[in-house]
């Protein structure tokens, strides 16, 4: 079944819809959820579904996926599922691509065929995609904005998601995402933050947890890199996209509410205060996600930034960000970000005892000088896994399979997120903020 046009849902519903997601986002500006210096941090209200039934993946193993955004990582994902089947080291097979850029759409339609053979079925409205029961998992690689309510329709209608990072646009929907995956423990997430798959983050977490350097104190890292023209411009605007012709304008905005028409935004929404984090969201969860994992400190408690805008100063986030996070097990991490400059911090865990290096591929622990006698240095010569993106989508197709949890998980990722939401609030509002874990709940330090 080829669904080319999908206007299967009623044009009142689709107005409920975006008026919906509208409101919620209203909502949150009401409640102070998710308002820079609003007092009170918290999940997105309303009731949590129950998911319904999970169609099982058969006995060959097949993994039947969807592709839902068929943008630059959203292709890339094609690219490795399909090249995956075709050399078979997996089964899996797309069944489904939905995109509100009917250009984008064509390209990943025709590029889908070519490689499977078969019709692929395409769609604008992913709520239509959702009511099949034949798709085992949906990857999310849509703008961030549309993350959190779009990973909670999937997964209330039995869909298994990986989902692109940041795993959310702002805590209050990554907090409410992991209610319903509370509420709902036969659907899982895995958040795409492929460094988590490296070996090395994996060896420092088993000697920090057998007391390899004693109390971890203190950690640093960091994501940097320049560029000439100012960061995210390489995102081309194309003139065949027009709202009303090749793109859905109003769904694409969806929870951010009615805009007007402005092709610099869509094309380059990261660079903007209202659709991203920036620096902090796209690039440095990379950094942060795989170390959080490692370190096992608990939640983030207490969270301050600064940087600034000091030379791409036509891009309304920041360009250079300086993040300091204290855990709830006591332990602080620092870390850097920035698109003005490429030399970052190196990697690095200090402990009591002796400190774990993780640049490079591997792990390795020098003892503190006073140690010296008490404990031997370490190194883990870790596998080389080769591409860690293929890594994690191929972790994703076993759990999926398997019904294990991933380590890329929602817990992981709503840890994540507390950093995320509460050093861009920081960046904006020049406040520390404060997350407790009892409440799940944040706000300002006055």
């Amino acid at each position: 079944m080829n669904h080319q046009n999908n206007e299967a849902v009623p044009q009142n519903g689709r107005r409920d819809f975006l008026k919906g997601a509208a409101l919620a986002a209203g909502a949150l500006a009401v409640t102070g959820c998710a308002v820079p210096g609003a007092e009170r941090i918290e999940a997105i209200p309303g009731s949590i579904g129950s998911a319904k039934s999970r169609t099982p993946v058969g006995d060959d193993g097949l993994v039947n996926i969807a592709i839902l955004g068929t943008g630059g990582m959203g292709g890339g994902h094609i690219d490795s599922f399909m090249r995956f089947a075709k050399k078979g080291e997996e089964k899996v097979q797309i069944v489904a691509v939905c995109d509100v850029n009917l250009v984008r759409r064509k390209v990943a339609e025709d590029k889908v065929n070519a490689s499977q053979g078969g019709t692929v079925s395409v769609y604008t409205d992913y709520r239509e995609m959702l009511e099949r029961s034949d798709i085992h998992g949906v990857v999310i690689a849509s703008p961030e904005h549309w993350h959190g309510k779009m990973a909670e329709d999937c997964l209330l209608s039995g869909k298994d998601v990986y989902l692109e990072k940041p795993m959310t646009l702002n805590l209050p929907d990554a907090l409410r995402l992991r209610e319903v995956v509370l509420k709902n423990p036969d659907v899982l997430i895995q958040v795409g933050t492929q460094k988590i798959m490296l070996p090395k983050y994996k060896a420092a977490q088993d000697l920090m947890a057998r007391g390899g350097i004693g109390k971890v104190t203190f950690s640093q890292t960091s994501y940097c890199r320049n560029s000439k023209n100012g960061e995210w411009l390489y995102y081309g605007i194309d003139p065949k996209v027009q709202p009303g012709e090749t793109l859905d304008w109003d769904l694409w905005c969806g929870p951010l509410g009615p805009r007007e028409w402005d092709p610099a935004f869509y094309a380059r929404w990261r660079r903007y205060r209202d659709a991203s984090t920036g620096i902090i969201g796209d690039l440095l969860v990379h950094e942060v996600t795989p170390l959080v994992m490692a370190l096992d400190q608990g939640w983030p408690t207490r969270v301050v930034a600064t940087g600034g805008h000091y030379v791409d100063k036509d891009m309304e986030n920041h360009d250079q960000v300086n993040l300091q996070i204290q855990f709830e097990n006591g332990h602080t991490l620092i870390v850097a970000g920035s698109t003005c400059n490429e030399n970052g911090l190196e990697t690095m865990v200090r402990g009591h005892m002796g400190t774990v290096y993780l640049n490079g591929g591997n792990c390795k622990m020098v003892p503190q000088r006073i140690f010296a006698d008490d404990i031997d240095p370490e190194e883990v010569v870790c596998e080389n896994i080769g591409n860690d993106q293929d890594a994690l989508r191929k972790n994703w197709l076993d759990c999926i399979r398997t019904r294990r949890q991933p380590d890329s998980n929602v817990e992981l990722g709503t840890k994540v997120m507390v950093i995320v939401d509460l050093a861009s609030r920081s960046m904006w509002e020049g406040k520390a903020y404060e997350f407790d874990p009892a409440t799940m709940t944040a706000s300002s330090i006055s």
